[in-house]
């Protein structure tokens, strides 16, 4: 509960509440998706592996430029926490923050995920959401948010006390370092801010606390993306479950969820290339000052 306000409103309150918002990122200079383009590559596309992520765990996968992969719901209703990088270096990785300024909360066909800076790239673009009919509900709640962080044993050891190994953090943690050979010390530095896939969350209207329902996502279900450059992608089934009730819970049902990578027809991406990263200077306003002999 927020505490009441210490400080008397001024005389002109209402005049400031009353100035009317302005979107903090215009996108008129964003290149358009193309939506006719991400259809034909969905067009005749072959699967050509899978990845089956078990209830409350995490498995790591791989994605080719230029492929699609899909997180497919096939049990019952689960909610998956996603981290993709750049295959060829874990230090471009997805920008929930951002892709959230660009875009909105929750996201959904036709958004893209953004890369952290200095690249700031789309890494992956969604090209089919069987849950995009829910929009927002009475509650302001909608699906797929880029709002929420991802559950971790610290937050846990923070509000509940004791040890959960197998909060999203954790599960993302042991899939990383199990796919590359790496420590968990170095792996947990790599694991960041999640879409949190299926997920059906919003904020609160009295206090804009954030606040989770149970996903209306069912067996069948799956949201699609098109791997814009190589990726590295890694899927925890959150030991919510739906995440209706609890999170980082061993009481909760779970499900496993599948990962999907499908191959396009070749002529379908005749042209495209992968996006380059993004061309600031990086200069920072600092002019270099020649050494003087």
């Amino acid at each position: 509960m927020r505490r009441r306000p210490q400080t008397n409103e001024p005389e002109d309150a209402a005049a400031r509440r009353a100035i009317a918002p302005v979107v903090c990122y215009p996108l008129e200079g964003l290149a358009p998706v193309d939506g006719e383009f991400y259809a034909g590559v969905r067009d005749g596309a072959e699967k050509v592996g899978e990845v089956v992520v078990p209830p409350r765990d995490a498995r790591a996968f791989e994605v080719p430029a230029g492929h699609l992969f899909r997180i497919v719901s096939i049990e019952g209703p689960q909610v998956g926490d996603l981290n993709l990088w750049n295959a060829a270096d874990l230090t471009e990785r997805f920008f929930s923050g951002k892709t959230r300024a660009l875009h909105a909360t929750h996201v959904t066909t036709g958004d893209r995920l953004w890369s952290t800076l200095p690249f700031l790239r789309p890494l992956a673009t969604i090209t089919c959401d069987t849950l995009d009919w829910y929009g927002f509900d009475e509650h302001g709640a909608g699906v797929h948010d880029v709002i929420g962080t991802r559950c971790d044993p610290y937050t846990n050891r923070l509000l509940a006390g004791g040890e959960y190994h197998h909060c999203c953090h954790s599960n993302l943690t042991r899939a990383l370092a199990a796919h590359l050979g790496l420590s968990l010390d170095i792996a947990e530095a790599h694991v960041h801010d999640v879409l949190n896939v299926f997920m059906c969350t919003g904020f609160t209207r009295d206090e804009h606390r954030y606040f989770m329902k149970a996903s209306p996502v069912r067996p069948g279900d799956f949201i699609e993306f098109f791997a814009e450059i190589d990726l590295l992608g890694a899927l925890s089934a959150c030991p919510g479950g739906d995440c209706g009730t609890v999170h980082s819970s061993d009481v909760a049902r779970c499900h496993p969820l599948r990962v999907e990578i499908w191959r396009p027809r070749a002529e379908a991406l005749a042209g495209w290339t992968s996006p380059a990263a993004n061309s600031y200077s990086r200069s920072h306003g600092v002019t270099a000052v020649k050494k003087v002999t």
